[in-house]
Order: structure tokens, then sequence, then C-alpha cells
């Protein structure tokens, strides 16, 4: 059974003519015949009664042309699905985001990639760097947007900027006057950290050796946006992303200060599975973060 013959016997129920029906479907009478006629044959039953000049359906055929609507209407729902798909950049896009890039960068990306693709929604998965990785291996998201390294099989990535470090202090702390800080400047007992498990941090510990000292007291957060509050409160000092300190979210109870040259950063990176059959998404993503104007970002290619 085919779809051909299920639009063959629908065009002759329809018509009611042999002749009519192959003319509607622009084949010669003959093939129309025969190929119903095969039809019966592998069903067991017999679609239609004819006669001189009279062809209709039976019982039976009347049911089998009504269920062969269906199909045929299924099956144009198929291609319309499958056309659609043709434009790559038709239809939401499914984007990991890690939690201390996300708040910050997506306001400004979501605007820049609807000029680039106004038809590709962004649907949003924020969680931390395994989790994404898990999400991206099992197809639960399509790209994500990651601190390098990010080393995982099967998976492309691209470098798409960097990002510095500044030092965060609460207003009228010693340091409130300095023009730099050095990273091995910064420790003590007052150093604010995000909770372990979070790529950050890391960085922070690696990029500011003295923080990661045995007998330093490492005051915890759960989110960058904590953090910042706990500084401007007065309970400690902190290291955090440049995006995390401009408009919007700058405030007048805190000081930034940058490091010495040359300062701490993070690379950020897009990540996508090898086989993704959506390049030319990627694409517009990658267009979308160039078309940025944010100086805390230090675009890359």
């Amino acid at each position: 059974m085919t779809l051909t013959e299920l639009r063959y016997i629908v065009a002759l129920a329809n018509e009611g003519n042999f002749s009519r029906a192959a003319e509607s479907c622009s084949v010669s009478q003959p093939t129309l015949s025969v190929a119903i006629a095969r039809l019966e044959d592998e069903l067991g039953v017999q679609l239609f009664e004819r006669g001189k000049g009279f062809v209709s359906p039976s019982i039976v055929g009347v049911k089998v042309v009504e269920q062969a609507q269906h199909a045929l209407k299924e099956a144009e729902k198929v291609r319309q699905i499958a056309m659609s798909g043709r434009d790559q950049l038709d239809g939401p896009l499914r984007l990991g985001v890690i939690h201390t890039i996300g708040p910050y960068l997506l306001p400004q990306l979501i605007h820049s990639l609807k000029l680039v693709a106004p038809n590709m929604p962004l649907a949003i998965e924020e969680n931390m760097t395994a989790n994404l990785a898990d999400m991206l291996h099992d197809n639960e998201v399509d790209v994500v947007i990651i601190a390098l390294p990010f080393d995982v099989p099967g998976v492309v990535t691209r470098a798409i900027y960097d990002e510095s470090f500044k030092v965060v202090v609460p207003r009228g702390h010693p340091w409130e006057g300095k023009t730099c800080i050095a990273p091995e400047d910064v420790a003590g007992d007052e150093v604010l950290l995000l909770k372990a498990g979070n790529c950050f941090r890391d960085q922070v510990l690696g990029a500011c050796p003295q923080v990661s000292s045995p007998e330093t007291d490492i005051r915890l957060g759960h989110s960058i946006g904590t953090i910042r509050c706990m500084v401007a409160s007065g309970l400690g000092v902190s290291v955090l992303p440049d995006g995390a300190l401009r408009h919007p979210y700058s405030n007048d109870m805190i000081s930034v200060i940058p490091f010495t040259q040359p300062e701490p950063s993070r690379r950020i990176a897009l990540a996508w599975r090898t086989g993704f059959v959506r390049p030319k998404a990627i694409d517009a993503m990658l267009e979308a973060v160039r078309r940025l104007n944010s100086p805390a970002y230090r675009l890359l290619g």
C-alpha cells in the first residue's frame, strides 16, 4: 500500500469515473486502474462496485476511502513540517547558558539575535556547566554558552569573547582609592566567593592564588547577584566578571577596581554537537555576538 494508491482511490471515489480520476491524478487510465486493482488484491476486498458507466465505493470501500483521506492529510502535515525545517532560522533554538553569564549577556544577545534571525526565538536553559554538557549530549539543548575549557567528546566549541575580572569593594573600604590591584593582593578573611561547583569560583581561585590558601576564611554566596549585595552590605570584597558590574547592575554602594595588567579574565565560547543539523542557526548566533556593543566583552574573530 502506497500513498499514491491511496490518492487514486480517493480520486476515484470523488470523480465516480476512471477516466476523470486518472486525469485528476495526471496519470493514464490503465495506470490508475491497475494500481487500484493491485490494492484491492493486497487488501483482499473489493473497494469499488463497477458497472457500465458506473463506479461507486463498496460498503467497506467507503470506510477505506475515509481513512485514506485522513492518511493523506497527515502525510501532507509531515511534508509541511519537513518543508518548514528547510529554513534553519525558523523556529526556536534551545540555548543553554551558565548562571554567571545568562543574566548579563542574554538581554543584549536576544536583542541582537532578533535583528539577525527574527523568526528564531531562544528557549533558554540556565544551568551549571556539567549539567549543560549532559543536556547537550542528550539533545536536550542545541547550543550552550560556557566558559572554557569545555572538553566534551563530539562537541565543537568556538570562542566568542574574553571577559575581564574586577575587584569589587564596599564604599569606604581601604582599597577604594587604589587605581589597580595585583591578583596576589586579593587575600584575607574577607574575600567572598561563589559556592563550590561553580566554574567561575574555580577561575577566581586560579587567578588569585592567595585566596585558595587553607587558612583563608572564604564566605560563600549562591550567585553573582548575591555576592554583589554582600559586598555592598560591607561583608567583604570579591572578584566578579566585568559584565556583571556594568549598567544596570552597578550601584553606588560598591567600587570596582581593575587588576594590574594583564588582567585575569575568562574566555567564553559557544558549543554545539558535531552533527547539529542547523548550522545556519549557529552562524546566526555568532553574528548576533559580533553585533554586541559592550566594553565588558572583548569580541574574538
